[in-house]
């Protein structure tokens, strides 16, 4: 199976670098719940509707963002799938830091044990 330019594009990796970004963060928090205009989302930062434009372009390519035409509008919504595959790698990372962390807690209990028995 051969990976395309679009999964690539959507895949965990564009989803993290989307993600690394406090004003995109922000933006999707702007958005979950309704669909705004770019204006609408622009009010909330003290940036250009450019820069603006640009961090809801990068968001669309990380497919974390909708857009619906709403007549001369255009309505960005969150689209959150995409966040499933990046909570799927944490998933995954993620025991092997509880099993780190429990034999960590394992040692020190042996540890204190060991001083209590002196």
């Amino acid at each position: 199976m051969t990976v395309t330019e679009a999964d690539r594009a959507s895949g965990p990796d564009a989803v993290l670098r989307a993600l690394a970004d406090p004003n995109r963060r922000r933006i999707l928090r702007l958005v979950r719940n309704e669909g705004l205009a770019a204006g609408e989302v622009a009010k909330h930062f003290e940036m250009t509707q450019q820069a603006v434009s640009l961090h809801l372009k990068m968001l669309r390519g990380a497919g974390l963002l909708t857009e619906r035409r709403q007549g001369t509008k255009r309505l960005y919504a969150l689209r959150p799938e995409p966040l499933d595959v990046v909570r799927t790698l944490l998933d995954d990372l993620w025991p092997d830091a509880l099993a780190r962390l429990k034999d960590v807690v394992e040692q020190d209990l042996n540890r204190n044990r060991k001083q209590e028995q002196r």
